[in-house]
């Protein structure tokens, strides 16, 4: 049987801007590196269920189950798939299970910037985002994945690399 797990892209919109900012998480065994945030089924789980609860304990954000970006294998074999969503973030917890449990970190990039930081140690990774960005036309200046947190000098979330 082939493991499954399950990832949440979580995506903010900027007030004017066209490209979404998506938040990565530091890696439990490389702080120094980020990460997507996912993990396992439980058994029975639904991928779409998982998802929305693994970004919730590594990311410390909630929100509306966006569409599936893609079912990505992990090798030749197809023993490993990852059901990767969009999670549009409507609320941004200030301590979350991770945060207190392992110091784990977030923060938001720009969808180009998360490529490049996730290319050299997490290459499928950074595939997620290449897909999400070809399927992210914009309708009249309107990204298609869209959330309720605005970024700005005011906003709730630190700044966007």
């Amino acid at each position: 049987m082939a493991a499954r797990s399950s990832s949440g892209v979580a995506a903010a919109e900027g007030a004017a801007a066209v490209a979404a900012a998506v938040l990565l998480v530091s890696s439990s065994r490389h702080p120094d590196r980020w990460i997507v945030p996912g993990g396992g089924m439980e058994p029975e789980e639904e991928p779409s269920v998982a998802a929305v609860r693994e970004v919730c304990e590594e990311a410390g954000v909630k929100g509306t189950l966006g569409r599936l970006v893609g079912i990505f294998e992990q090798n030749q074999e197809r023993k490993h798939r990852t059901y990767v969503y969009v999670l549009v973030v409507t609320e941004v917890l200030e301590d979350w299970e991770d945060s207190v449990n392992i110091g784990r970190k977030r923060e938001w990039f720009k969808i180009e910037d998360a490529i490049k930081v996730l290319q050299y140690h997490k290459p499928v990774q950074a595939s997620y985002f290449e897909t999400l960005r070809q399927g992210y036309s914009a309708n009249n200046g309107t990204p298609v994945v869209a959330t309720t947190y605005s970024v700005s000098a005011q906003s709730s979330m630190p700044g966007i690399r």
